[in-house]
């Protein structure tokens, strides 16, 4: 997707921006259009479900979509936050729908997922951030289609943090994700509705609550930011106990979005991905076409493998 998370589009600038650079060779991608893309578009509208591959403008869309893989996006298609690189909708949001819950858990068994996605839209307006209608779906989810494991993407909660992430982690996700998106130095301009640290903190405290639920993060690159900001980023997160980093290429939405200041190339994110498997992350997505939810559920099935092997290592030491 254009952004990992705190998904909105920006205020109008004052001023234009310069024209987009051509994207390179290795960030083009097909458009859809098979049959399974268009099975799962008829789906999602059937049941009236957002999904952030669309609102986003994901590049994987067609690839993901083929497969029957979408990650929904719950409390509506309108964010009140204005992030200077999303492509969802800014404003007032609709009253919450009560039936979406069921209708995720429908679309999940109608799929055949075996992991699903969701993800939202920030609710500042709600006085739970939206927390309560997570957990419904993950409860609606846990009822219909048991087998499926379930991953998160959550907004950090502005002001109301610890009870959500409780109330979250009591339904028992099977992943809590929540994007860092970018280096400290650069969110009063990229998410200047958010904060770093609260960000970091939202993190710690899923693995204070249930230190079994697996947590995941992620950081758009070509935004600016400078190699050892990314390197202290990695070890930002692994002070929290982050089990999943994923890094991937910001794309410009639109004109009005943030500028794409550099295309990092596949050998500098093949770089970046060693380091973060160095710092101990149980598994690493980095290419220019990772994404939040790309190739999740593989990706959650070698995290949960590379964490059974950890604890057979440590078991086999103590003998």
């Amino acid at each position: 997707m254009g952004g990992m998370n705190d998904m909105s589009s920006p205020p109008p600038l004052t001023e234009p921006r310069p024209p987009r650079q051509r994207k390179p060779d290795w960030i083009r991608v097909k458009a859809p259009v098979g049959k399974g893309y268009q099975e799962t578009r008829t789906l999602m509208r059937d049941l009236s479900l957002n999904t952030v591959c669309e609102e986003a403008a994901c590049p994987n869309i067609g690839e993901c979509w083929e497969k029957k893989h979408a990650t929904v996006m719950i409390l509506g298609d309108v964010c009140t936050r204005a992030c200077a690189f999303c492509n969802v909708k800014t404003g007032m949001p609709r009253t919450v729908d009560p039936l979406e819950p069921e209708h995720v858990a429908a679309a999940a068994a109608k799929l055949g997922l075996q992991h699903i996605v969701v993800t939202s839209v920030d609710r500042d307006d709600l006085p739970d951030g939206g927390a309560g209608h997570f957990v419904r779906v993950i409860e609606a989810l846990r009822r219909e289609t048991p087998g499926t494991t379930i991953e998160i993407l959550t907004p950090d909660f502005r002001n109301k943090m610890r009870p959500a992430v409780e109330a979250i982690c009591a339904a028992g996700p099977d992943v809590y994700n929540h994007n860092l998106e970018t280096v400290p130095r650069l969110y009063p301009t990229i998410r200047p509705g958010a904060r770093y640290y609260a960000s970091l903190r939202l993190l710690e405290e899923v693995k204070a609550h249930d230190s079994l639920i697996f947590t995941k993060s992620g950081i758009m690159l070509g935004l600016g930011e400078q190699r050892l900001e990314v390197h202290q980023v990695m070890d930002d997160m692994r002070s929290a106990d982050v089990d999943f980093i994923t890094m991937g290429q910001y794309l410009q939405p639109t004109p009005r979005h943030a500028n794409v200041e550099e295309f990092v190339n596949p050998k500098a994110f093949a770089a970046y991905g060693s380091i973060a498997r160095a710092k101990g992350f149980l598994q690493v997505a980095a290419s220019p076409l990772t994404r939040s939810s790309y190739h999740a559920g593989d990706d959650f099935a070698k995290m949960r493998a590379a964490r059974e092997a950890k604890i057979a290592a440590k078991a086999a030491q103590v003998r």
